[in-house]
């Protein structure tokens, strides 16, 4: 390090995954090494201050790195779950709270329309208000072939990581007054998909569609729409994807060098939520450690 620069290369470990493996949907405390979600490092200046936000997904990995960096920069934070992730929802929550403003958390599975309805509900009740939605749950397995894809588990990446953002959408945009943002994640493999991740990315790329198809339709009424396509980020989607004996080579294949923290990803959702980003919709943010989109 020279003066206050930072070499991205080496900025977070640069050590290869040892293989590790859990069952979906994936928790926060088996993780080796543990991810850094920005807790002792995400300095917040009031740029969300007074907003009310509804993170899916934000119990780990993405998504608790952006629910502490809202809550830093004066967002009061829902947090939707699954009841399997309410130890990691708890830990998100505690952090917060310890910024100072008030955590929402919602248990409950993103494939029940009616869930999602629910947790729309609970989370304008909590908050007072809607006026962030970060569309981020998501699931992934690997797959070995488009032979051997299981009817349930397709159904599931599907509901998940598609429906919902549609189910969450169609009850949170009504709520939403002029000024509201709305971000999806999306990923490096709506735009260059694995064939090992062959559903996942069919959703990702259906989801960039939808982040510009709605940005159309709701810019009149002055609700910005974006996304962020994170590159390989980990997470405990990583090991509870099924592929341990990748993990050693995770990252390694970007111009970095490496795999991205979570915490690197936490600014791209708070400029998007911010006033500063007034005048962007439609756009799709890639934080990829330099693999083109």
């Amino acid at each position: 390090m020279t003066g206050h620069l930072v070499d991205p290369t080496s900025k977070h470990t640069t050590d290869r995954f040892v293989p590790q493996e859990q069952r979906p949907p994936g928790l926060t405390e088996p993780m080796h090494p543990q991810p850094d979600h920005g807790e002792y490092s995400y300095r917040g200046s009031g740029r969300l201050e007074g907003r009310r936000a509804l993170v899916t997904g934000g119990d780990s990995g993405i998504g608790r790195a952006v629910a502490i960096a809202f809550a830093r920069e004066g967002a009061d934070v829902a947090i939707g779950y699954l009841p399997e992730e309410d130890e990691d929802a708890r830990e998100t929550a505690r952090w917060v709270d310890d910024a100072g403003r008030t955590p929402v958390l919602v248990p409950g599975d993103l494939r029940d329309e009616d869930f999602c309805r629910e947790l729309v509900d609970l989370a304008h009740a909590g908050l007072g208000g809607l006026d962030l939605l970060v569309l981020n749950a998501a699931h992934q397995r690997e797959r070995g072939g488009i032979d051997e894809i299981p009817t349930a588990d397709f159904e599931r990446v599907m509901r998940v990581n598609l429906f919902a953002a549609v189910f969450l959408a169609r009850a949170a945009v009504p709520r939403m007054d002029a000024g509201s943002s709305i971000i999806t994640t999306t990923s490096i493999q709506g735009f260059h998909p694995s064939s090992a991740l062959v559903d996942y990315a069919m959703t990702k790329a259906a989801l960039v569609a939808f982040t510009r198809a709605l940005a159309e339709e709701l810019g009149p009424r002055g609700i910005r729409v974006n996304a962020v396509a994170p590159g390989p980020v980990w997470t405990p989607l990583i090991p509870a994807t099924g592929w341990p004996d990748h993990l050693p080579e995770f990252g390694k294949d970007t111009p970095l060098g490496r795999a991205g923290q979570p915490a690197e990803l936490a600014g791209a959702y708070v400029y998007l939520a911010s006033e500063e980003a007034s005048y962007v919709s439609g756009a799709i943010l890639p934080v990829t450690g330099g693999k083109p989109l």
